[in-house]
């Protein structure tokens, strides 16, 4: 007769016997991580939560636990930051157990996104992933959150945060819905089709502006909830979307409704809060170098993600800075398994 397995054992088994189950890869717990001094202060700026959105789904589960580890692990604050996780998944139950189980001490909130909301908009993009319904979920992000979430940080689920979470939190929008880095380098005309910028209703839609427009990633935003939901920020992307559907004016997914609605009217941040691009282009995901200059926030996205070519043995050098986060764990060997016994009692052979 085996001898029974200590608790905290049998309920780690446990779970990767469940997750196991429905393709989900098992990840090891994460340590619990406190505030340091002066983050308890009543009425102090250190006092305030700070709110993150994510996606969470299967295919990019394993990067949004490193992108929240990394958050963690750079905190001066932990205990007072709420993740937001946008889910339209059949797994709904077993996501929430999987994110719940890794950070047990982690203020967690999953949030229902239905993608009959997008389906009959999306038009086909370079890009397959780019067409999935989940990947315009945060459109509908003043919809989806609480009315007491005034404020939110959007995160991509292929990045890394190396720099406290609270500097980037503690921006000034001023005026204005939205802030990202801007990279004004950019030929900004390639964003849209030559039909766009031949059709003056449509290509006037940026003489509007504050400015001149530039693009800006989506990965990285920081949100002013309650003025996006009085400009009715959702329906303007809508509309956008609709009219993309009848008559083709980009190709590259949720990016350009952004870029047409808050285009020209982005409050700047650092370039140092989305070194981007770190998968490579869309079609072929070539190894890429940091952009010059400081780095509080590494971003892979394009085609290549750190986790597929580190387990494919091809990692790309910068792999290497997104592997310390990964909390995907790996049995000692292909043959182990966690077996439930009918008496009870858990033998791994």
């Amino acid at each position: 007769m085996p001898l029974p397995l200590p608790l905290p054992l049998l309920f780690t088994l446990l779970i990767i016997n469940l997750i196991s189950a429905t393709s989900i890869p098992p990840f090891r717990e994460a340590p619990a991580f406190r505030n340091g001094e002066n983050c308890d202060i009543i009425g102090g700026a250190a006092n305030t939560t700070i709110h993150i959105a994510m996606t969470l789904d299967i295919t990019y589960l394993r990067g949004s636990i490193a992108a929240v580890f990394s958050v963690l692990r750079h905190s001066t604050c932990p205990q007072n930051i709420a993740f937001h996780f946008l889910t339209s998944s059949r797994h709904f139950n077993t996501l929430n157990l999987t994110i719940t189980s890794t950070f047990p001490s982690l203020s967690i909130s999953l949030h229902p996104f239905d993608p009959l909301l997008v389906r009959n908009k999306i038009s086909t993009s370079v890009r397959r992933a780019l067409d999935q319904p989940l990947n315009y979920a945060r459109i509908y992000l003043a919809d989806l959150l609480p009315p007491s979430v005034s404020r939110i940080i959007y995160f991509d689920s292929d990045l890394v945060v190396v720099d406290d979470v609270a500097n980037l939190w503690s921006i000034n929008l001023g005026d204005h819905v939205l802030g990202a880095p801007e990279y004004c380098h950019a030929n900004f005309t390639s964003y849209f089709t030559p039909k766009f910028w031949a059709t003056p209703e449509l290509s006037k839609s940026f003489s509007k502006k504050e400015r001149t427009p530039c693009y800006f990633n989506t990965g990285v935003m920081v949100i002013d909830v309650n003025k996006w939901r009085e400009s009715g920020c959702t329906r303007k992307l809508e509309s956008w979307m609709r009219l993309q559907k009848r008559h083709r004016i980009y190709e590259l997914g949720s990016l350009p409704p952004f870029l047409l609605v808050f285009g020209g009217e982005v409050e700047r941040i650092e370039h140092r809060w989305n070194q981007h691009g770190l998968g490579g282009d869309n079609i072929r995901g070539l190894c890429r170098d940091l952009h010059p200059g400081p780095v509080s926030l590494l971003h892979w996205s394009g085609k290549g993600k750190p986790w597929l070519r580190i387990d494919s043995n091809r990692p790309c050098p910068l792999d290497s800075l997104w592997a310390p986060y990964d909390l995907h764990y790996s049995p000692p060997s292909s043959s182990a398994a966690a077996v439930l016994l009918s008496d009870g009692y858990i033998m791994v052979s």
